[in-house]
């Protein structure tokens, strides 16, 4: 499809993500008449020929001059002007406080497609982009200049070598130096751990490293000892908050459709539940498996990588149902009476906890006036 117009696309960028944006690339035309970028950061054009996948001329120009009209021609050199004249007055110039402040998101244009445009994104983003800020830990703030070591879980990847059947842990470094066949804790199991083969990743190339600093990412090999907000230490117990899950909007029951493949379907499911596609509820009252998702597409995400990845077939079944929502009281008693009441809708989670499963927004409102020394949340961290 052809490309929107590009001040209706950042008008709607700063509706929906409710931020204020900063073109800094610009681009000239679209579609197949697309014949470039102008840089506005760097001030310079970067060309496009369809037959090359690269920037086929990177020239330094300047706006005002006779040389970008023998570059793209005078009706586009002329257009590019006035455009450009209109971003200026309409956004302000490009920040980076405000960038770094969460306030100001820049833009750039390009092609994904035929990688046009990706690299100005990347260079700009190694240069304007923050260091490693402090993180706070349950117990303490944690500063990157630390000597010691500190990481946490943050994205667990099944099978990300389709010839062997291995999980990848990635663990966000926050603190200290990271080091290769060093003994470092696990603080969830109280298990000391090393690691001989940590990579780092770029693209589908896959390196293993020595030693990395707090801000890079590595990843470690995963058999099923990690899950998303395990924390890694020298020795010191601390715990780094999770990355929350949100309740899901749509559920579907999961059956299996090969009973020659239980076990590759259990397996996938596991696997693909620790890495946070979706989440998965046992109900308390048949005993069958929920997967709640945050979109349909989710459902068939799931459903060819068990096929593709794992060889098990499943298939879904229909649940109506508004809400799932984690809940807890101090209120033992309250809680019993609670569970019993609502037998049919209660389920368990991954961690067993008690998860309220609840079929319209009204039925949701009653429970919360009928029984309130319940606590209802909405992400699994609480």
């Amino acid at each position: 499809r052809e490309a929107k117009d590009p001040f209706d696309l950042l008008d709607e960028l700063e509706e929906e993500l409710a931020i204020h944006v900063r073109p800094l690339t610009w681009p000239i035309e679209s579609g197949i008449r697309f014949k470039g970028v102008y840089n506005i950061y760097e001030r310079n054009l970067n060309l496009y020929q369809p037959s090359k996948q690269v920037v086929a001329e990177k020239v330094e120009v300047d706006i005002d001059t006779e040389e970008l009209d023998a570059r793209i021609g005078a009706q586009l050199a002329g257009k590019l002007r006035g455009e450009l004249e209109l971003l200026d007055g309409v956004y302000p110039d490009f920040d980076k406080e405000e960038y770094l402040k969460g306030t100001l998101a820049p833009v750039f244009f390009g092609s994904a497609l035929n990688n046009f445009g990706v690299e100005e994104l990347l260079n700009t983003f190694v240069e304007i982009a923050p260091s490693p800020r402090p993180v706070m830990a349950e117990e303490r703030e944690v500063e990157p200049e630390e000597s010691k070591f500190t990481g946490f879980i943050f994205k667990i990847t099944a099978n990300i070598d389709p010839n062997h059947r291995s999980c990848i842990a990635f663990c966000k470094i926050c603190s200290g130096k990271f080091t290769r066949n060093a003994p470092y804790l696990h603080v969830r199991h109280g298990k000391t751990m090393r690691f001989s083969s940590p990579t780092q990743f770029m693209a589908q190339r896959k390196t293993t490293v020595d030693e990395a600093w707090a801000g890079d990412i590595i990843g470690l090999p995963d058999n099923g000892t990690f899950k998303i907000g395990d924390t890694l230490t020298e020795g010191e117990m601390l715990h780094f908050r999770g990355l929350p899950s949100f309740s899901p909007e749509m559920f579907k029951y999961i059956e299996n459709a090969d009973p020659m493949k239980q076990k590759q379907l259990a397996k996938g499911i596991d696997q693909l539940m620790d890495e946070g596609v979706a989440q998965l509820f046992v109900n308390q009252f048949n005993g069958r498996k929920i997967i709640g998702t945050v979109g349909q597409l989710q459902f068939e995400v799931i459903q060819y990588r068990l096929e593709n990845e794992y060889s098990a077939k499943c298939r879904w079944e229909p649940l109506s149902l508004y809400k799932a929502c984690w809940i807890e009281s101090d209120d033992a008693a309250e809680l019993e009476a609670f569970k019993k009441r609502k037998y049919q809708y209660m389920a368990k989670d991954r961690e067993g906890r008690d998860v309220f499963l609840a079929d319209s927004g009204y039925v949701l409102q009653m429970a919360q006036m009928d029984f309130k020394h319940i606590k209802f949340h909405f992400t699994s961290e609480f």
